[in-house]
């Protein structure tokens, strides 16, 4: 299947929106600054969230996230701390929500989940690594099963879906021999 356009990227908007995110995505906040609006639509300053990640999918850049309210006391939540300084080097899982008030209209908006995300360790991806080499698994059959370009992308996973899919890329290997 090939992958749909939504209507609203023909707007171009300089922040992430609903029509870039097509499943719940892990992220990491490498940084929140307040900073004047980039639409220059309103003479408002956001609280803007950017990311240590460059690109959303692959060819496709990654833009900064503007936390609402709702967003902005999520994070104050997940970080323990009020201040925008303080939320840096956070991994935070960015959904769709379907159900967003704006004015008197309901519409799509970006949260961020108020569940931190399960990460993978650097001990647990060493072992995944081990295992690949060990077992002889089909490293591209595992990246493909975890959605994920390369090997250093998995870590923001959690370990139980890593190691099924390890299971699986490990099985379709024994099977075309």
């Amino acid at each position: 299947m090939t992958e749909k356009t939504h209507y609203r990227k023909a707007f171009n908007s300089p922040y992430l929106s609903s029509a870039d995110i097509v499943e719940p995505t892990v992220l990491t906040i490498s940084h929140v600054r307040l900073e004047a609006d980039k639409t220059k639509k309103t003479k408002d300053s956001f609280n803007t969230a950017y990311f240590k990640e460059k690109e959303l999918r692959q060819g496709e850049a990654l833009k900064p996230m503007v936390l609402n309210a709702v967003n902005s006391r999520t994070m104050k939540n997940l970080t323990g701390s009020a201040f925008i300084d303080d939320w840096c080097d956070v991994a935070v899982t960015i959904f769709v929500d379907n159900n967003v008030k704006f004015g008197r209209s309901i519409v799509e908006g970006l949260r961020i989940s108020a569940d931190k995300p399960a990460t993978i360790t650097d001990k647990q991806k060493s072992e995944i690594e081990k295992l690949i080499a060990d077992k002889g698994v089909d490293e591209s059959a595992f990246l493909g099963y975890m959605k994920a370009k390369d090997i250093n992308s998995i870590r923001q996973t959690d370990h139980k879906k890593a190691m099924l899919a390890l299971s699986k890329a490990n099985g379709k290997k024994e099977t075309t021999k």
